[in-house]
């Protein structure tokens, strides 16, 4: 089973969650600070997604701009620095070798998943009062 569909709502849910508060969806790229519309940004990654482990990892996924995330290889030094400030200090760390390990999603994984962000999503639309 592909994981498209979670990717989709993951990506959502990252955004939707990373909107600051009473800015009509704005949020700030993890890696350069940018203010950006939700809808124009990105889910980034700190370690990539084809490090398994971490591709669903919520604190190694961030808002993040467009030109941050696909032209500037995600900024990675910026966003350790975003990840430990916002997650914790060591976060970036703890991801870089967690990444190291490789995870395997189940079909039964995926559709819980997707299931789980699709609920997160509706919930965060109201918060944010977004339809």
């Amino acid at each position: 089973m592909k994981d498209d569909k979670l990717w989709t709502i993951f990506s959502i849910y990252i955004r939707l969650r990373d909107i600051i508060p009473c800015t009509n969806g704005l949020i700030r790229c993890i890696s350069s600070g940018r203010l950006i519309h939700w809808k124009y940004a990105d889910a980034g990654h700190f370690m990539g997604r084809r490090h398994t482990a971490t591709k669903y990892h919520e604190q190694n996924v961030n808002a993040q701009s467009r030109n941050s995330n696909r032209f500037n290889s995600g900024e990675q030094f910026e966003q350790s620095i975003a990840i430990d400030k916002k997650w914790g200090k060591g976060t970036a760390q703890k991801l870089f070798y967690l990444s190291r390990h490789h995870k395997k999603y189940y079909p039964f994984e995926i559709e819980a998943l997707t299931k789980h962000y699709k609920e997160q999503v509706r919930l965060l639309k109201i918060k944010h009062n977004i339809e």
